[in-house]
């Protein structure tokens, strides 16, 4: 099966099976894109069982390769990665992205959810 992001945020139907599904973002960040804000990337992801095998994310301006597989790692152009090991949240920055649906209850939950974020005690 195949999944493609773009034909999802057109409004076509996807359902996620148990099949073998390919699920690709052939421009993710397309807002960045449009914009010519350089972070865009082409992201391939492989499910099984509605569980992730496999994912690709190639970032084009900056020419990364990241890949992951489950139970084997992550890396970024060969280079393993690993998590900081931080455990202290008041340390830690939060990263987050509000979307392109302006819909008001989209935008309710999308302020809701920001709202309990915030009220972590975050670095930033």
């Amino acid at each position: 099966s195949f999944i493609g992001e773009e034909s999802v945020a057109a409004g076509e139907g996807s359902i996620l099976t148990d099949n073998p599904t390919w699920i690709i973002d052939p421009i993710d960040g397309t807002t960045n894109f449009v914009h010519r804000f350089p972070f865009v990337a082409v992201s391939i992801g492989f499910v099984v069982n509605k569980k992730i095998e496999f994912g690709i994310v190639y970032s084009c301006i900056e020419d990364k390769m990241y890949t992951a597989r489950k139970g084997k790692g992550a890396f970024c152009n060969g280079q393993k990665l690993q998590v900081s090991g931080q455990e202290d949240i008041t340390k830690s920055l939060l990263v987050t992205e509000l979307g392109s649906n302006r819909d008001p209850e989209t935008i309710k939950i999308i302020l809701s959810n920001m709202e309990r974020l915030l009220s972590i005690p975050i670095h930033g």
